[in-house]
């Protein structure tokens, strides 16, 4: 006799699930796209700063390389930045229901802020990350998770309507 264990299949998963997942993917691969691009220009303003000239086929490849190579370390670091500020977002949003997609988004940005200055308090350089050296780098950082968890909220938004209604 041998013992036979299903592998989990994602599309069986209920609906909401499922879109909650999406959901949550899109605003994450949105926020973490954003950082990375964001990054990559404040990294390649720096070098023209020193009087090198970057041309624009430069920008375009090296742009596309930090999205491939820099965009999933900085996805880990907005995922654990949302995870906490997610649940605490979610826990207010079911008190106040009207205020959901505002909630998610200031999370999702305060979350993130919060996230980069522990990193940079741990890491052996004075900041993990050249853009956020600067507070104009840190909040054009911190507007792309605001619109990732705004996104995440909005999409989420008539499920949940479906949840607390179904709740009383």
């Amino acid at each position: 006799m041998s013992l036979v264990v299903p592998s989990p299949d994602v599309s069986a998963a209920p609906p909401s699930r499922r879109r909650w997942l999406l959901a949550f993917g899109a605003g994450l691969l949105l926020a973490a796209a954003w950082g990375s691009v964001v990054q990559t220009q404040f990294n390649l303003s720096a070098v023209t700063g020193l009087g090198v000239a970057v041309d624009a086929a430069t920008r375009l490849r090296t742009t596309l390389q930090d999205l491939v190579f820099f965009g999933p370390i900085y996805a880990g670091l907005v995922l654990a930045a949302w995870l906490p500020a997610f649940a605490l977002a979610g826990w207010v949003a079911r008190r106040y229901p009207a205020g959901r997609i505002g909630l998610f988004a200031w999370a999702a940005g305060i979350g993130l802020v919060v996230a980069v200055r522990i990193a940079d308090a741990v890491a052996p350089m004075p900041v993990l990350i050249y853009a956020t050296r600067t507070w104009d780098g840190l909040l054009w950082m911190q507007l792309g998770s605001m619109v990732g968890g705004g996104l995440f909220a909005a999409l989420t938004r008539s499920a949940s309507r479906a949840a607390a209604a179904g709740r009383g």
